[in-house]
């Protein structure tokens, strides 16, 4: 159902009863600004959400830096070394 923005704040506990049926679509000035939906349907838009994110490399390794601070370790890379020419690098 379709509430105004005024009537909603006034029947709040009537718009809160009526998500069991359907969610509850709320405007200001016929421009939609709230939905009020059943808990389990919100968390299942949750975790749906949540699944839809794609990580990225630099995320990947955000997440490594965080777990290593967390376990107080260190990862030690050894330094590159290469007689190999590289087009691109500075010299």
């Amino acid at each position: 159902m379709n509430w105004k923005l005024d009537e909603a704040q006034q029947k709040l506990p009537e718009v809160i009863d009526a998500i069991a049926s359907e969610p509850q679509l709320i405007f200001k000035q016929d421009k939609l600004v709230a939905a009020i939906v059943e808990p389990q349907l919100f968390q299942a838009f949750l975790a749906w959400h949540q699944q839809q994110k794609v990580s990225s490399f630099a995320d990947a390794f955000a997440e490594l830096r965080q777990l290593c601070a967390e376990e107080n370790y260190i990862l030690e890379t050894s330094a590159r070394c290469s007689d190999r020419h590289i087009p691109f690098a500075q010299e």
